[in-house]
């Protein structure tokens, strides 16, 4: 049995590209993975699938 988009420990996570709020002005932006990896710090993924509140 194939898993479709499961990632595992260790495995390189797809470059991907999110609506963001920013907050220094107040409105929104686009931020992608690629971008967060470009600073050599550590990046945590964080998903709230709920509703649509900021967390």
């Amino acid at each position: 049995m194939s898993e479709c988009c499961a990632l595992r420990v260790g495995q390189k996570v797809p470059d991907f590209e999110l609506e963001t709020f920013e907050p220094d002005n107040g409105g929104f932006g686009k931020k992608s993975l690629a971008e967060f990896e470009k600073t050599g710090k550590w990046t945590i993924l964080f998903f709230y699938p709920a509703d649509f509140t900021f967390v």
